[in-house]
């Protein structure tokens, strides 16, 4: 599976640009892909907050994963501009019958595929190497365009995840 995906992030938004991630609960198919980037295309043309345009970026990453950006260093994000946002996932979500805001499911690669799993089988998968130390992790949590650069996917021996694991020592 090709993860390359940072040359797709805009080099003119700011590091300190500021980042949210949805994550589908399934991989969408070319069609829906399509018209998500219209709706995509749409959202961030027409995007303010108090009258000012909002700086913003929206892609659909890995067929699965929505990815906003607004560069607040021209205009800040106001809560009624981000419940813009809300509301365009919301009709994602509507739309093609999917969960964007289950923040339980972990999202992994295994197999070179996209993994979806809920945090209440992480151990069990742990226990059965099915996730170990060096798995990839879409660390989802990340909050800058810097951040989404650097460590959106790592190892989940590097994520807040680990603290939740018991990983074996080998003998």
């Amino acid at each position: 599976m090709n993860l390359e995906y940072k040359h797709l992030i805009p080099e003119n938004f700011h590091p300190s640009s500021r980042v949210w991630i949805y994550q589908s609960s399934r991989l969408f198919s070319v069609g829906e892909a399509l018209e998500i980037e219209e709706m995509m295309n749409d959202f961030t043309e027409n995007w303010n907050s108090h009258g000012a345009k909002v700086k913003g970026y929206a892609n659909l990453f890995f067929g699965q994963f929505i990815v906003l950006m607004a560069d607040e260093t021209q205009a800040g994000v106001s809560g009624c501009s981000t419940d813009s946002s809300v509301r365009l996932i919301k009709s994602i979500e509507e739309t093609f019958k999917v969960d964007m805001f289950n923040r339980q499911n972990l999202a992994f690669i295994v197999k070179d595929k996209i993994q979806i799993l809920p945090l209440s089988q992480l151990n069990y998968a742990v226990e059965n190497n099915f996730i170990t130390p060096e798995t990839i992790y879409f660390n989802n949590l990340v909050l800058t365009k810097e951040e989404l650069i650097n460590n959106w996917l790592i190892p989940v021996k590097d994520s807040w995840l680990a603290r939740k694991i018991n990983f074996k020592q080998p003998a």
